[in-house]
């Protein structure tokens, strides 16, 4: 069952109005909302990371929803994104999923259908054993709080600093897979620049010291892509 009190929703909406009647609409429905007025600004705030699902309306000024979107997907290939618009031509519902929408509705729009979507794309790309996780989780060996920063191992108990207990959950909620390197850059430090990558690199090797004594632990260099935590049964 989805936690709408965890889920963070970035919502962009240059209709003054409109974004305000949504955004206190969804937060009496128990989401957290943040609201920002045009794609620049919507950009801005998604590069400081921690959004859960995005709703861009079309037409805005400064970056239209589609070239945010495209931008948002080359970041992150996963997080939900439904399209607001005016426009009712099917090739502008197809420019919008090509752009990497989930869901396009058309403007007006009933709330209650809005709502609706909103939990069946989370339902869907959510599901029970990857949904925001908060409270221990076991890796390995290791039993780790990163409510509380605290990775606990048979002979070790280590108080972890805020990025690498930012940066080991993501590699949790990615365990056995790929972490994409721009995607982790991108919501733990909010931008993709070179300095920010070396200190992610940082990161990594300290994790790596901090889960050596479970030697079915391993985090490894994806060429090109970026890190997968490894647990071998």
């Amino acid at each position: 069952m989805l936690d709408k009190k965890k889920i963070h929703i970035l919502l962009v909406e240059d209709d003054p109005n409109l974004g305000s009647l949504l955004m206190e609409y969804l937060e009496v429905k128990g989401f957290q909302v943040t609201l920002e007025r045009d794609g620049e600004a919507g950009w801005k705030r998604f590069k400081k990371g921690g959004h859960h699902f995005i709703i861009l309306d079309v037409m805005m000024p400064k970056k239209d929803g589609f070239t945010l979107a495209r931008e948002i997907r080359k970041a992150d290939s996963s997080l939900p994104i439904l399209f607001l618009t005016a426009k009712t031509m099917k090739e502008d519902t197809l420019e919008g999923f090509r752009a990497g929408g989930d869901d396009y509705m058309t403007k007006p729009f009933s709330m209650e259908e809005l709502l609706m979507r909103i939990e069946a794309i989370l339902k869907r790309s959510m599901p029970e054993k990857t949904q925001i996780q908060s409270g221990p989780m076991e890796i390995g060996s290791f039993l780790f709080d990163p409510d509380i920063h605290l990775l606990k191992g048979d002979k070790t108990e280590l108080k972890l600093t805020t990025k690498e207990s930012q940066l080991l959950q993501l590699l949790v909620q990615h365990k056995n897979e790929v972490l994409d390197r721009q995607e982790a850059l991108l919501k733990i430090w909010g931008d993709d620049t070179y300095h920010n990558g070396r200190s992610m690199d940082v990161y990594i090797t300290k994790l790596r010291k901090h889960l050596r004594e479970d030697d079915t632990l391993e985090i490894v260099n994806v060429h090109g892509q970026g890190f997968r935590l490894l647990e071998r049964v």
